[in-house]
């Protein structure tokens, strides 16, 4: 098995790829907002206009496989935990590359805003308060830290089991975990089912729902799926379609312009534990897969190692472009445009910091 250190040549551009679709659903959530909101969705979203409805859909559902690719990244380069590493070793060594940037930039969101009037005093004390229990109100997207988070103190516990497990025994945890996937539809065509009620959440399917699925799909075809590459291109090209159309389809058949929606209902094929996403991410890396070169080329792989900091940074540069560029440009051009422009902000400013003394402490 490759180190993590050594560099698989597909998974930089599956980074650099996963973090523009990451800003690319940011930008595309200014557009279904609140009528009284000025950036991202909140609780209850509204579509101004049938344009908004229909590209909303397909640039936002389109790149609802931004997440799980994040995931399976991370899972494919680090499970099974290597031979001889200890559990302490591994959390020290992974938790010490995210935690700190994390926390800088969480003391940040709950700061700043308030040197341009988005916050004021009381949220941002309270934001500092809670820094220990959650992301701050501006930071929303710093969710994904926690989800990660737990991964990494899982893997210890599973690699020894998906060390020895056959193919055999892992697509049967994969098929529970697909079956998982479908619950939040099941779930809304019968209700509570599979020992749910008012005081119990863990259903029959409850450990091997979430994001552990991820996990283990990114084993399984690193050292399970034995696909031809002519395969792999024809069964990623059909599962992306496939994904794409039901992710894109689930917004758009239910985002009624002039209506207010509930975020959750409305959102309910983009969450990203839904079966129509895990097609849409399993076929989009089985293509990114099939890339051959040798080498990344010098700007993905810079891109690539700057994606973390893009992350944890983008929210600063994406409010202020949706400002600038939203009135200017209709619909079609403006949520990619934004996209564009912060992607391009963040690694211009990711690469700035990147010179400075002990900079993985801000930027990973």
């Amino acid at each position: 098995m490759k180190r993590e250190e050594e560099r698989i040549v597909f998974l930089d551009y599956v980074r650099v790829v996963a973090c523009f679709l990451v800003m690319l659903v940011h930008a595309a959530e200014n557009y279904y907002g609140a009528p009284d909101a000025t950036d991202m969705v909140g609780p209850t979203a509204y579509l101004a206009n049938e344009t908004d409805r229909l590209w909303v859909s397909v640039y936002d559902g389109f790149s609802r496989m931004s997440v799980p690719l994040f995931m399976i990244v991370s899972a494919y380069l680090l499970v099974p935990m290597r031979e001889g590493q200890t559990m302490w070793a591994f959390y020290r060594r992974r938790f010490m590359r995210i935690l700190p940037p994390m926390f800088v930039f969480a003391v940040l969101y709950s700061t700043l805003p308030m040197l341009w009037g988005q916050i004021g005093w009381d949220t941002c004390r309270t934001d500092l308060s809670r820094l220990l229990l959650n992301f701050p109100t501006l930071a929303g997207h710093l969710w994904f830290m926690y989800p990660l988070i737990s991964l990494y103190l899982f893997i210890p516990m599973i690699s020894p089991w998906i060390r020895q497990a056959t193919a055999r025994e892992e697509r049967f945890f994969l098929l529970l975990f697909a079956v998982s996937t479908c619950m939040p539809f099941m779930i809304r065509l019968w209700g509570e089912i599979w020992g749910q009620c008012f005081w119990n959440e863990y259903h029959a399917l409850w450990y091997f729902s979430g994001y552990l699925g991820y996990l283990v799909l990114a084993h399984y075809i690193r050292f399970h799926l034995s696909w031809s590459r002519s395969t792999k291109l024809t069964v990623g090209a059909i599962a992306v379609a496939a994904g794409a159309v039901v992710t894109i389809l689930s917004f758009y058949c239910q985002a009624i312009p002039g209506q207010l929606h509930e975020t959750p209902r409305l959102e309910i094929g983009w969450s990203f534990c839904t079966l129509n996403v895990l097609v849409l991410t399993a076929g989009a890396f089985l293509l990114f897969s099939c890339i051959r070169q040798q080498r990344t080329p010098r700007l993905v792989a810079a891109l690539s190692r700057l994606s973390f900091g893009m992350y944890l940074m983008h929210i600063f540069w994406l409010g202020m472009w949706t400002s600038v560029l939203k009135p200017l440009l209709p619909t079609v051009a403006a949520i990619p445009c934004i996209a564009i422009a912060t992607f391009v902000s963040c690694a211009i400013t990711t690469k700035l910091v990147s010179f400075l003394p002990k900079s993985k402490y801000l930027i990973g």
